[in-house]
Formats: structure tokens, sequence, C-alpha cells
């Protein structure tokens, strides 16, 4: 095809080009009574009504696209103020049933006791439920899901993930509960504790559980800055 064929064939189809819409969508994990959960909204009006979903919502044609993620969450849910990295972009034909809609995903890990859930918008109802339990949700929101559970497991064996969802302090089988939810099975407890403690990321507050039938056990916390060092330098997590 010469170059003026393919300028023709471009304009032909320029209207179809500019009708194809942007979204986004959340994936908001957390961690509560030893379960790893998502952040899901129930969705008030069509397409499927009454039906579990990740906090998302389209772009405005005048919003750029760094400023939507945010915007939308917080919209949905009354989160604000919270780290969202761009995890994967989804835009397979059929994936909306009103048209053409290409969506990018955004990742966060947050503690579910530090904030307050607030549905508003299309959002009859949002809440945190447990990864084992889900029923299908909306659109494609279980493979978008599935994707980024599979990134959370890759991501915790090569940088630390505890200070987003475990409480301030914590003992390390709160630490190694996290890590076994999130791999989706059991670590040697010796090995992990020593792995975990030559990373030097902890400090021994010097406190005890209290309140406990079992013997207490030590209280940790992490050291913030040797924590964001190690979690942008990355390592090798081999347990």
């Amino acid at each position: 095809m010469e170059i003026d064929d393919k300028i023709v064939s471009v304009k032909k189809f320029e209207k179809d080009y500019f009708k194809i819409a942007f979204s986004v969508d959340n994936v908001i994990f957390g961690f509560d009574d030893k379960e790893l959960k998502v952040l899901l909204i129930k969705r008030g009006e069509q397409p499927f009504y009454n039906t579990w979903a990740l906090p998302g919502d389209l772009v405005y044609p005048t919003e750029d696209l760094s400023d939507a993620p945010q915007r939308i969450l917080t919209e949905l849910t009354g989160i604000d103020s919270v780290f969202l990295e761009q995890s994967k972009t989804f835009g397979k034909m059929g994936r909306h049933p009103s048209g053409r809609v290409i969506t990018t995903v955004y990742l966060s890990l947050i503690n579910v006791n530090r904030v307050n859930l607030k549905a508003s918008s299309f959002a009859e109802t949002v809440a945190w439920k447990s990864i084992k339990s889900l029923d299908k949700l909306a659109f494609d929101h279980d493979e978008i899901l599935a994707h980024c559970l599979l990134s959370l497991k890759q991501s915790v064996q090569q940088r630390p993930i505890g200070f987003e969802l475990l409480p301030e302090i914590f003992t390390l089988s709160d630490l190694q509960d996290l890590y076994e939810v999130i791999l989706d099975g059991p670590l040697d407890k010796r090995n992990f504790r020593k792995k975990i403690l030559s990373m030097n990321i902890l400090i021994d507050t010097n406190l005890m559980q209290s309140g406990v039938a079992h013997r207490p056990a030590r209280l940790y916390k992490f050291d913030q800055k040797k924590y964001d060092r190690l979690k942008e330098d990355g390592f090798s997590f081999g347990i």
C-alpha cells in the first residue's frame, strides 16, 4: 500500500478511532483476620447492576490519566491520598458491553484499619472481600484481579511487603502469616525468621504481646528508612 493510500485509509476510519473510551480500575489489597482481601464496590447502575466490581470508572475527556485513579477511588470508596502504582492495561474486544473501553489498572496495598470506607456515586456498597470467597466479578475484573494477585506474589519475593498491610507493631508470626497468605502456602518458621531478621529492616520494640492465651511474643516495627531503601533496591527472598 502506498503512503497516500494509507493516509486515506486512516482518515476513513478516523471517527471510529475517536470512539474508544478509556477507564481506570483500582485493585486495592488489604490484610485482615489472617486473610488477604480486596476492596470491591457493589454497582448501583447498569451494566452489571448489583454485582461486585473493582473500583473503576471512565477517565474524563479533559483529565490526565495520572489524576484519574485517585479521583475515582475517592469518589467510589471515600479513600484518598494513597499510593497507586500502574500495573497493566487491558483492552481486548468485548470487555465492556457498551462499547470499546481500554482500562489501565492501578495497584495499592493498604492497612484496612487506617482507612474509612464510604460508598458514593454509583457504588451502592463498598467492602473488603476475602480473596478466597469471591463470586464472579463484573466485566473482566476476575482476569484483572488474577493478574494483580500474580504480580503481588512475584513482588513479595523481590521487595519487602508488610509496612502497608500490618499494624504499626506486630509479631514475627504476624509477618509470616502475611507472607504465607500472599504466597498461598506454608513457610518454614526458622528459615523465614532468619531471612527476615537478616534484612535488618525490623526494630525490636522491647515490648511483648499482652492478653493472649499463649506465650507472649516479642513485638517489632519496621525501620522506615531501611524498609524504603530495600523496597527500592530490591532483593531475592529465597525461602
